[in-house]
């Protein structure tokens, strides 16, 4: 499917930035989020990867109108999306709902599971009479496979195992009919041999109610089984873009190679392997196996944020904001690398396909 035959996007991105003070007297910013832009469309899944303080949390915030941004604007449906005001919220909370982290942490333990349900029916005006109150509720937890559902109707959170926790959030956002749906790391407190059952229910719940989804993760191979697209965030910045293939098959950022390389496959192991030095002498402490630790984002790094950690930085990393480059119509990285005939990323990206310069909206 070509850029021209996708659907308009349902929730957008545009420019976001996000800025969080931490001390007025000095000036002192975090920098949480640089102009970061991503489209979710309907029967789509866009995959956040990157490592923990990457901003991946508070983006999705962000698109949930939970945080507002600094610049940039928010569009549903192509107009500016708002939440100010009980009313506008409620309505903004309808169509964009988010299922968080923590199932325990999101569910009040103080109430039962029909209560839980019911809430968002009841606000949301879905179901006013009692018999049809109560088919809906069972047709929910039929939905997430939470069965029979008397089961679980009068049971608290705490009487559930995690994997049923989050079957009753994901239920809950489910109340409304969202047409969005934002999971912030929903598998990631499961124990492993129930992840790939909730993904798999998010996967069938996606295609049956043609849901836009932002699956967040620092899991990239995970991503691959489960997103359409995916999009790698560094330090508050989308440092690659593309489809769930190509960025697992061909990843043309270096710290997209690094995310792969961390995943248990030793054949992706060569990229570490002999490349502690450079002929031009300018090697870092990360060419030589010292990966460091994710920059302050108080005073983020110049430049691309990522040069003091990568094997593969030049001079002009430090200096040089990296540039957009299209590797193929469907998949484009930010890193100067690209940029350069000869350079091992450069060749290694373009046997993915042709490198061009056609505009692309991710």
């Amino acid at each position: 499917m070509s850029a021209t035959d996708e659907p308009a996007p349902v929730l957008e991105a545009v420019d976001v930035t996000v800025h969080y003070p931490v001390h007025r007297a000095r000036g002192e910013t975090v920098h949480a989020l640089e102009s970061a832009s991503l489209c979710l469309r309907p029967g789509r899944t866009v995959a956040l990867v990157g490592e923990s303080g990457s901003g991946k949390s508070t983006f999705a915030r962000t698109l949930a109108l939970a945080q507002q941004p600094t610049s940039g604007s928010v569009l549903l449906y192509g107009k500016p999306a708002s939440a100010r005001g009980r009313r506008a919220r409620r309505a903004y909370a309808r169509r964009v709902q988010m299922v968080l982290q923590d199932p325990f942490g999101s569910l009040n333990p103080l109430h039962r599971v029909r209560y839980l349900l019911e809430r968002p029916l009841r606000l949301h005006g879905s179901v006013t009479d009692a018999d049809a109150l109560e088919r809906r509720l069972r047709a929910l937890l039929e939905r997430v496979r939470l069965t029979p559902p008397e089961r679980f109707l009068d049971a608290f959170p705490h009487e559930l195992s995690g994997g049923q926790r989050q079957r009753v959030a994901i239920a809950r956002a489910l109340a409304v009919e969202p047409e969005v749906l934002l999971g912030d790391e929903l598998v990631s407190m499961l124990d492993v041999s129930i992840r790939l059952e909730i993904l798999n229910l998010l996967a069938a719940l996606r295609d049956e109610g043609h849901l836009a989804m932002l699956y967040i993760t620092h899991d990239i191979a995970g991503a691959r089984y489960f997103a359409d697209e995916i999009a790698v965030m560094y330090a508050g910045e989308i440092v690659e873009y593309g489809t769930a293939e190509d960025v697992t098959q061909a990843p043309a950022h270096p710290y997209t190679r690094l995310l792969l390389d961390s995943t248990p496959d030793p054949d992706r192991m060569e990229f570490l392997a002999g490349r502690a030095g450079r002929d031009d002498g300018t090697a870092t402490a990360a060419a030589e196996g010292d990966y460091g630790e994710p920059p302050d984002l108080v005073h983020p790094p110049s430049g691309c944020r990522f040069h003091p950690r990568c094997p593969l930085a030049r001079a002009a990393c430090s200096t040089e904001q990296p540039p957009r480059v299209e590797v193929t119509e469907r998949h484009w990285a930010r890193c100067v690398l690209l940029m350069e005939p000869g350079d091992d990323a450069s060749n290694e990206a373009a046997t993915s396909g042709d490198t061009t310069t056609a505009e692309m909206t991710p």
